[in-house]
């Protein structure tokens, strides 16, 4: 893997192992206990849940897919449309 190569362009740039360094784009890193100084705090011994709903993401992919073969279908008839015509000019 290079390391000279960055994950976000605007932002860290990645040494490996699942670290990352600072870079001009991305500015000094804050350091400080959490809980204080309006830092986050941590919580051990939790799982963090999904920000993904897969109902509504279910529901976006079946109408994705309805879409598409509703312009395939579009598509198949335009086409059998043309051949109708030319096999009538001819």
């Amino acid at each position: 893997m290079e390391l000279a190569r960055f994950v976000n362009p605007a932002g860290l740039q990645p040494v490996g192992r699942n670290l990352y360094q600072e870079t001009a784009a991305s500015g000094q890193a804050t350091v400080g206990a959490p809980g204080t100084d309006g830092l986050g705090t941590l919580a051990q011994g939790f799982l963090e849940m999904s920000n993904v709903s897969v109902v509504e993401e279910m529901v976006s992919m079946i109408a994705a897919q309805r879409a598409y073969e509703i312009n395939s279908k579009s598509i198949q008839t335009t086409d059998e449309m043309l051949q109708t015509a030319t096999s009538m000019k001819r």
